[in-house]
């Protein structure tokens, strides 16, 4: 076989391999939804029990077709598969503590004006729920719950960022890889418009606005849990800022405006942005969780990896 520094001389030329192979994921997560016969709408229980079906067997392959990947470019990574796709003890625990918390204070804005909206106090409703048993037994047997919170960031997350990324890097480089692999994770959201027309809900200008608009916001989510996997090297921090994000939804801005707090509310939605951005960099520093894994299949460490 090969070894890496050969592999960087070469790679240029067989760049198409790692795109089709990223293709291949991408494809195989989105069609695997429509595998099943019916035309339930997309949040029908029997629907959402099919697509749980889907995605996790997708997640099973999708180790294997990056397996073959690493055999047909004749590369044989120094760490183990599992830890190239982000599955790893070291550094674990602040992987999963700092990327939330940054994702937290970008979201400072919406956390402040629940907080104020909340008759009881924002820190009693989270204590509430995350001690209330009812309440996680309730949350469990939801199945849009769980598609929401649980399986959708779990196995998006696995596919397009953990299997998609490590194929990507060599060919591109880290910081390329970074701007390049949400575009599948972005793509791959479009086949809402043919769950939206098949059910008639709107016009077509207004579903295909709609569909834009998710793809450009699913794109940018990407860029920044791209660079979260790449900087940490775990798939942890990505999964739990999905679920975090999915839980939150895109900020309504226009309510703050009408809102009687809308002062307060708008110097925290401008304090978290210049927070996220200061904490960007130290939150994500790579001596926090080891070498990066991804990283090893470069002849030199660049930018995102240091």
């Amino acid at each position: 076989m090969l070894s890496i520094k050969t592999l960087s001389d070469t790679f240029a030329g067989e760049c198409w391999i790692s795109v089709m192979c990223c293709l291949l994921l991408a494809c195989l997560y989105v069609g695997s939804l429509y595998v099943w016969k019916g035309s339930l709408p997309r949040d029908h229980p029997n629907t959402i029990k099919r697509r749980f079906t889907s995605v996790l067997c997708v997640s099973a392959v999708a180790p294997l077709v990056v397996l073959a990947w690493t055999h047909s470019m004749k590369v044989r990574p120094s760490p183990p598969l599992w830890e190239l796709l982000g599955i790893r003890l070291e550094g674990f625990v602040p992987a999963a503590v700092l990327p939330l918390t940054l994702t937290m204070v970008l979201f400072l804005g919406p956390l402040t004006q629940l907080a104020v909206e909340s008759p009881r106090g924002l820190f009693h409703d989270v204590n509430a729920g995350l001690t209330d048993s009812q309440s996680w037994n309730k949350c469990v047997k939801d199945l849009r719950w769980l598609k929401n919170h649980v399986v959708a960031p779990l196995t998006e997350e696995f596919v397009f960022r953990a299997c998609i990324i490590p194929m990507l890097v060599p060919c591109t480089g880290p910081t390329a890889a970074i701007f390049i692999s949400p575009l599948f994770f972005g793509v791959a959201h479009f086949h809402h418009i043919i769950e939206q027309l098949r059910f008639g809900q709107d016009t077509v200008f207004d579903i295909l606005v709609c569909a834009a608009f998710q793809f450009t916001y699913t794109s940018v989510f990407g860029v920044y849990t791209a660079f979260i996997f790449i900087r940490t090297g775990h798939l942890v921090g990505p999964v739990l800022c999905h679920s975090f994000c999915n839980r939150m939804g895109f900020p309504v801005i226009g309510s703050v405006l009408e809102h009687p707090q809308k002062s307060l509310i708008l110097l925290s939605y401008q304090l978290g942005v210049l927070l996220f951005f200061i904490l960007l960099f130290p939150f994500t520093d790579p001596t926090f969780y080891g070498m990066s894994p991804v990283c090893s299949l470069l002849l030199t460490p660049r930018s995102a990896c240091t």
